[in-house]
């Protein structure tokens, strides 16, 4: 195995990934190091959103980034299809999130009303809709939606397929992946990083981390800080069905094969091994409440997973002055900022600093505490 890159990402998962094509797409030499299928890995829990409704509020400039990612989205979309000949599936003609009953509504309005109103967040159009204006796009909603939000930003893709557009593109781009590899160990000497695995040792003039929940352990070994605060999410899939649902929701939407997943759940727990089918049962019943014709459909499958959460929700992009050349992002929106992390961050390790208006917003100096690194002078 060759031991020596210029990068060496950490991590396997979508986030991880995006920055790893990313950066092989600006020519360097990249190792993915991670830990493989038997992670709990967040890209098998995710909903496959595009999504910009709604988010930021209380961080503006995480609005102005997510917009940002959304408009690149396309770009993203083309590249792969060009590079790998895999088609993920982007629909992206805008999203809803349904509310049922009054109270609802009015829980959503004013949450419209304060994304509105804050200074510095970028202008996404996010507008309430009442149930008669939502039905001339959802003709099928049922008697109690009451309306809802409509954000013509955000949409969809296949995220699994844009999973496997990122890993073939590794081979066009001689990116060497290495599952089963966790990293244990990552030291500093001689001007390059030297990361300790269960098949040994591999050097890299930069790193970056970007292992999901297992940052906030990896993060202290280059002088970083990583607070996570990792939740659990089930999915529930029907069988496929004709097309009805040409928007994506927040909790609800139709594949590109047809099938309807649900998701709306969130746990404070990290135990996915079984389902509370209590819970599923909450969200299924949501969902036909909105498209009543649901409740013929039957469930072909359900599970649980572990989503990446940092602490407060919103995303960490960090460098270390302690240790010149490490990186760490985290996100819990690892779709909806893919193209970020391809065209963006990677531009930004490649060139080897992280831009000063991202640290600004972005770094886990906002915590606060005794082992926040230091970035005061970005």
């Amino acid at each position: 195995m060759r031991t020596e890159y210029d990068v060496a990402v950490v991590g396997g998962g979508l986030l991880g990934s995006a920055i790893a094509w990313g950066l092989g797409r600006l020519g360097k030499s990249v190792a993915v190091l991670d830990e493989g299928d038997i992670t709990k890995r967040a890209s098998r829990a995710n909903f496959a959103l595009v999504w910009v409704q709604s988010k930021g509020l209380g961080m503006p400039a995480y609005t102005v980034w997510t917009v940002q990612a959304s408009q690149a989205w396309g770009r993203l979309a083309s590249e792969l299809k060009q590079q790998t000949g895999l088609d993920v599936s982007l629909q992206q003609n805008g999203g809803f999130h349904l509310a049922l009953g009054e109270d609802e509504f009015g829980q959503r309005a004013e949450l419209v009303k304060r994304m509105h109103n804050q200074s510095g967040a970028a202008d996404y159009k996010m507008e309430m809709l009442s149930a008669s204006e939502v039905k001339k796009s959802l003709p099928l909603i049922g008697p109690e939606v009451s309306g809802g939000s409509y954000c013509p930003l955000d949409g969809h893709v296949n995220s699994l397929r844009t999973f496997r557009a990122f890993h073939t593109g590794f081979k066009a781009f001689g990116i060497d992946y290495f599952p089963e590899q966790p990293v244990s160990a990552i030291s500093k000497s001689g001007g390059e990083f030297r990361l300790t695995t269960p098949k040994g040792e591999l050097r890299a003039a930069k790193i970056v981390l970007a292992a999901g929940n297992a940052n906030q352990t990896l993060a202290p070994m280059v002088g970083l800080y990583a607070p996570m605060g990792p939740t659990r999410g089930q999915i529930v899939v029907t069988e496929r069905t004709m097309p009805f649902l040409p928007h994506p929701l927040t909790t609800i939407r139709q594949t590109d094969e047809g099938t309807v997943m649900i998701g709306d759940s969130k746990e404070d727990e990290l135990d996915d091994r079984t389902l509370k089918h209590s819970i599923s049962a909450v969200m299924t019943d949501r969902a036909q409440r909105m498209f009543p014709h649901l409740s013929r459909l039957n469930v072909v499958r359900s599970w649980a997973g572990i989503r990446v959460m940092p602490q407060d929700g919103f995303p960490i992009y960090d460098q270390s002055e302690t240790h010149p050349g490490a990186f760490v992002a985290c996100c819990h929106s690892g779709v909806t900022l893919a193209s970020n992390h391809a065209f963006e961050i990677a531009r930004m390790v490649a060139q080897g600093a992280l831009e000063p208006e991202l640290v600004g917003a972005f770094s886990a100096s906002r915590f606060g505490g005794a082992g926040t690194a230091n970035n005061s002078g970005y």
